[in-house]
């Protein structure tokens, strides 16, 4: 079996690749960036590494370019994280849905695309696959409209669909302004204090390594398609997320708590439901 991987130099698709390796498929890896590729750990390792901007993949035959994968983990997508920026949709989405109609169109059947929880909206609590989409920012309204298009494209051109909505991740490679990552480079300047917000949120935080093992099993399977939630199931405040990190280091520092105001683009609590999701690592486990 060939799996192509987009956005395979990026910080989950890193991860999705050393995964992968732990099953019997040879992995095709895909990014925009070849240096960066080339430096990474798995680049010696993998089926092949096709190089490929998505603003410029107007090709004939994408199915044939990538040759002929028998399913695809699609996490490419620029812009990140200026979830507010109108480009998401004036311009990612198209290439994103071209992109993916040609492949489709062109041969491939098993599609697996990440989503985000944004696409949600502000709503509280649980959140589970049968609620109606809210997004309230470009960036999640250009996902969800991604996948609105993809799923009209089915009826036209049946193939499988499983639409990953992720949550929030952590662990090497993450995003450098993504809170753990400024907390440890406070830690590493020796700095007094870390600067946050009070960390009262409520939020669904989970190890990259465990969403790259999810995010696998669910590409690999086609029991469970459609919105499948990404998550842990279990919230976790933010605060507490900086405690455990912390102890896990071993290390202390004075955490100046409500020094930053609560993002206006996110609900104070919310997690995710996990029932698809367990339905997928349950039968993979059996």
């Amino acid at each position: 079996m060939r799996v192509l991987v987009t956005g395979a130099t990026g910080f989950l698709g890193n991860h999705v690749i050393k995964e992968l390796f732990k099953h019997n498929v040879d992995v095709i890896a895909s990014s925009s960036n070849l240096e960066k590729a080339q430096n990474s750990s798995w680049y010696k390792e993998v089926y092949t590494y096709k190089s490929l901007n998505l603003a410029n993949s107007i090709r004939h035959n994408l199915f044939n370019f990538f040759e002929q994968p028998d399913v695809i983990i699609h996490l490419a997508w620029s812009g990140l994280p200026r979830y507010k920026e109108l480009f998401h949709y004036e311009e990612v989405l198209p290439e994103q849905y071209h992109f993916l109609k040609n492949l489709i169109i062109n041969g491939s059947g098993n599609l697996c695309v990440s989503g985000t929880c944004l696409e949600y909206g502000l709503r509280e609590g649980e959140l589970d696959e049968s609620l109606v989409p809210n997004p309230q920012n470009p960036y999640a309204i250009a996902k969800d409209t991604l996948r609105k298009f993809l799923e009209e494209l089915q009826k036209q051109v049946p193939f499988s669909l499983k639409w990953a909505r992720l949550f929030y991740m952590y662990g090497a490679g993450q995003n450098p302004k993504s809170i753990l990552a400024q907390l440890d480079k406070a830690l590493q300047e020796n700095a007094p204090s870390f600067n946050m917000s009070a960390g009262e949120q409520l939020r669904d935080y989970l190890a990259v390594e465990k969403v790259a093992q999810y995010l696998v099993a669910i590409a690999l399977q086609n029991d469970v398609q459609g919105i499948i939630n990404c998550c842990s199931g279990a919230p976790i405040s933010v605060k507490e997320l900086v405690e455990n990190h912390l102890k896990k280091c071993r290390k202390q520092i004075q955490l100046n708590l409500g020094f930053y105001p609560y993002p206006d683009y996110e609900p104070m609590a919310f997690w995710g439901n996990i029932h698809k999701l367990k339905q997928i690592i349950h039968h993979e486990s059996h």
